[in-house]
């Protein structure tokens, strides 16, 4: 079974934070501008203290790399669910870890800055991501107990068959006739 929701949410998120690390690389106007993409309004387009690259270097790395993972569990998702569904699983785990770290080091950052408005920005971007992390988990679910339901109906059916084989060759033996699959010949 395809996993379409879960290939959706993945690629969703990877540009999502692949287009917020490109914008944050142009430093305190590309803060501002990926703040602003969040949806929060900073006044003059700048924010004091972000002038620095080594402030802003590791924000764009960080974003890109929760963008990597994202990717890394889209590509999982499409490739290698039918084989083994638990690895797409451990990899959007840590994909969603991992944003919602970035996102939480954000929040931290922008209150050491003084921005106001940063926590029901980044609030709204945590409680999307624990949206998508439930709706990944339901599908994959609910395939899980697709395939459950589908190995049970063989196994009941399989052991439909066996008990009426053995009721069939306990009448012939009790009948004192000979079987009609007897191996041996008698």
């Amino acid at each position: 079974m395809r996993h379409v929701l879960t290939s959706f949410l993945a690629l969703h998120w990877t540009i999502v934070f692949a287009l917020l690390a490109f914008i944050c690389i142009d430093g305190n106007r590309g803060v501002a501008a990926a703040l602003g993409v969040l949806g929060l309004e900073v006044e003059n387009g700048r924010i004091t203290g972000l002038e620095n690259a080594a402030v802003v270097a590791p924000l764009s790395i960080a974003l890109l790399v929760v963008a990597v993972l994202f990717c890394w569990a889209f590509v999982e998702t499409l490739l290698n669910i039918a084989a083994n569904p638990d690895a797409t699983d451990g990899v959007a785990r840590i994909a969603f870890i991992s944003a919602s770290g970035v996102l939480s080091l954000v929040l931290v950052g922008g209150a050491a800055q003084g921005i106001d408005g940063l926590f029901m920005v980044v609030a709204v971007q945590l409680t999307a991501l624990l949206a998508s992390y439930v709706a990944v988990l339901a599908e994959q679910r609910s395939a899980r107990v697709e395939a459950f339901a589908a190995d049970n109906e063989i196994r009941a059916t399989a052991h439909v068959m066996a008990r009426g084989a053995a009721h069939s060759s306990l009448l012939s033996r009790i009948s004192g006739r000979p079987e009609a699959n007897s191996r041996d010949g008698r």
